[in-house]
């Protein structure tokens, strides 16, 4: 079958399609899967060009769609035939995380996700939503989940609330689409004029070009009557933080979710404490959760945004085009 190795140091240039045996037949607690589908987030990205460290040969992407081909002695959840999709933290089943659970990442720790087949322990994947295809599944593991547990796990949103979501890459418009399905107001950030008018066809009430305004806390304010938002779906980091807290209500809720402007940097900690704002980092979810939201969004009729799809032979070419940041929504890849 193929796959897409990363190999030494990490780079584009490192990835390479390659033949390798076909996985076997699944053993006790096993699902075999062919794989459709994938999706890149920023995380990806980072492993493919080497700022996370990995082991040499290392098959990438953390999300992955598709079809169980077989099953193994004492597994209950899934039949041949079954429509899945990964989990980010396969060990991490349900409540609070704890290193052991957290230490195991498709794509990252342990090989992922870009190849045809492969065989895994049952509990790694969920069942997909019913009326979603393959690409669409794949767009749930990392950037559907982050979304899905700021603001209902986390936050708990509640209706009539308001959103402020940071640009309009996977997490953010996930976190778009849940609030309106949830029945909060959202307010969504951008340097492009072409893609909040997107925005504001996929629902969001407000939309702020934060080129046009550099201090676009300002305009958030402007917007709630100087109120602030109820929460902030922060992806930015440590250059968009300080005005994040800016734009939150006192006791309002920040999700920390992305470090796009940087690894770290200083906290206006004065603001944090004025604003009594609960500043929460979070690192995609459980498999409950997952379970959860699959749940809601088989019972609701939002189907997520993709922008491209590319074919797994040009892995490169797509880390290429998402790293020149004119994407909106999501990044697919066909397998």
């Amino acid at each position: 079958m193929k796959a897409v190795r990363l190999h030494g140091s990490g780079g584009l240039e490192r990835l390479t399609v390659a033949a390798m045996d076909e996985p076997g037949a699944p053993q006790k607690g096993e699902i075999l899967v062919r794989l459709h589908a994938s999706s890149l987030n920023f995380h990806d990205y980072l492993v493919a060009i080497g700022k996370i460290p990995t082991a040499d040969g290392l098959i990438p992407l953390s999300d992955g769609a598709g079809v169980v081909e077989g099953v193994g002695e004492g597994v209950s959840d899934f039949t041949v035939g079954d429509r899945v999709v990964s989990c980010f933290f396969p060990e991490w089943q349900n409540g609070t995380a704890v290193p052991s659970v957290v230490a195991t990442v498709p794509g990252d720790t342990v090989d992922g996700y870009a190849r045809e087949r492969v065989v895994r322990p049952a509990h790694w994947f969920t069942h997909a939503p019913k009326n979603y295809s393959h690409a669409e599944a794949a767009t749930l593991t990392t950037a559907g989940l982050a979304a899905w547990r700021a603001l209902v796990v986390d936050g708990p949103l509640k209706a009539g609330e308001t959103v402020l979501a940071l640009g309009t890459g996977g997490v953010s418009i996930f976190a778009l689409q849940f609030a309106k399905m949830m029945g909060a107001s959202v307010i969504v950030t951008s340097s492009s004029d072409e893609k909040l008018a997107h925005a504001r066809s996929l629902g969001a009430d407000h939309t702020i070009n934060y080129k046009q305004h550099p201090q676009w806390a300002e305009q958030v304010l402007a917007l709630t009557n100087g109120r602030g938002v109820d929460h902030v779906i922060e992806v930015g980091g440590p250059d968009t933080l300080p005005q994040s807290i800016n734009a939150c209500r006192i006791g309002g809720h920040i999700a920390f979710i992305g470090v796009l402007t940087g690894f770290s940097g200083p906290i206006p900690t004065v603001a944090l404490l004025t604003h009594q704002a609960r500043l929460q980092g979070l690192q995609v979810g459980n498999r409950q959760q997952q379970i959860e939201m699959i749940r809601a969004l088989d019972a609701n009729n939002m189907k997520p945004v993709i922008d491209k799809t590319f074919p797994l032979a040009e892995l490169g070419e797509a880390f290429s085009y998402e790293a020149a940041g004119g994407h909106f929504g999501k990044i697919c890849i066909d397998i």
